[in-house]
């Protein structure tokens, strides 16, 4: 068995109200609020680390004008 008696330092408030008095239920609104900031900018910051694939860039899916002229059937095909 372990003996977790160790003394740990409490860990300081993320939320601290300076004016006002407000009720239960805005400071849990706020928390909400928050806490989904949060959980967006976690989410933007691990989709942007991704690399995107070369084999759906949209530049692929333009293709070159085709040119007139001599050859023009040969160059079509290339």
């Amino acid at each position: 068995m372990s003996d977790d008696s160790t003394p740990t330092e409490p860990t300081p408030p993320l939320l601290r109200v300076v004016k006002g008095n407000p009720s239960p239920e805005e400071l849990a609104a706020l928390v909400t609020v928050f806490s989904a900031m949060a959980g967006a900018a976690a989410e933007a910051a691990s989709r942007q680390k991704k690399p995107r694939p070369e084999w759906s860039a949209r530049q692929r899916a333009v293709r070159r004008p085709l040119r007139h002229g001599p050859g023009a059937w040969r160059a079509s095909a290339r």
